[in-house]
């Protein structure tokens, strides 16, 4: 969804670009009546202003922004609002929540490049080893995507600290995996491990919420997830299901591409959750 690529893009963006941001999220239906000029004087910047916002986000043309717009209003899919009140009924808070998850769901899956996802599929297929790097909401997806690796078979690891995870990446060889997560795509306890397993030749995925951040272009293959804040919800918190969307993909393409390792994997583990049932 437009609304929510611009939610995420607006802590990176400049005052001006971030003063037309905010005019837009409040107003998206008066957007899609307006010029590029009109525009810049209602938010009180200017058309260059306005041209150099819809490019931040990916857009070719201004009129891309508004058919986005209109396509989202149309197809009611924008979620309720990014704010939570704490007068705010219980049913109200449900609904924007799974609504704003949904859209993220949605326009993750509508984006996601396929060609970059099999490419990155591959290499985790063919990997003797796979690091896989996050800190704070994306370690915990990290120790996920380790979880589902492992368990058909593939010698993943998850690392969570930034000494041992340079350390395991200074290990690395052109046999090897790596996949980071970093929702800003900044992150340094990630990025340093990312361009170690680089220069060690190691293939390199990295999935952000920000295809121009400086992981993504240090990897090999980027995947972009999409962040669905409400209130309480920002940044890391907000684009978490998109992102196990994406490694639910990965995993699911790794386990078709390692067929018979991942069924054996599977069979020789599927009775140790039975096991433990009282």
């Amino acid at each position: 969804m437009i609304t929510a690529r611009i939610r995420s893009e607006l802590p990176r963006m400049s005052g001006s670009l971030r003063k037309v941001g905010v005019w837009v999220l409040e107003n998206p239906g008066r957007v899609t009546r307006l010029s590029a000029a009109e525009l810049g004087q209602e938010t009180g910047t200017s058309q260059a202003t306005v041209t150099r916002f819809w490019q931040a986000l990916g857009l070719q043309w201004y009129r891309d922004l508004q058919l986005a717009l209109a396509q989202e209003r149309n197809a009611e899919t924008r979620p309720l609002g990014p704010d939570i009140g704490p007068d705010d009924p219980l049913d109200q808070v449900v609904a924007a929540v799974a609504q704003a998850d949904l859209g993220a769901l949605r326009a993750t899956a509508g984006q996601l490049d396929l060609d970059a996802l099999e490419r990155a599929a591959r290499a985790l297929a063919q990997a003797r080893r796979i690091d896989v790097y996050g800190v704070g909401t994306s370690g915990v997806l990290a120790l996920e995507t380790q979880a589902r690796l492992f368990g058909i078979g593939c010698e993943a690891r998850a690392w969570t600290e930034v000494h041992a995870a340079e350390t395991s990446a200074a290990l690395l060889t052109a046999g090897d995996a790596v996949v980071a997560l970093s929702h800003s795509g900044a992150t340094r306890e990630v990025l340093a491990p990312l361009r170690l397993a680089a220069e060690r030749g190691a293939a390199t995925i990295a999935v952000t919420g920000d295809p121009r951040s400086a992981a993504a272009k240090a990897a090999g293959v980027h995947l972009t997830s999409t962040s669905a804040e409400t209130g309480f919800r920002h940044g890391g918190f907000g684009t978490r299901h998109s992102v196990l969307l994406i490694l639910d993909c990965l995993y699911a393409r790794v386990a078709q591409l390692t067929f018979s390792r991942a069924s054996a994997a599977l069979a020789a583990t599927a009775h140790i959750a039975a096991d433990h049932r009282r």
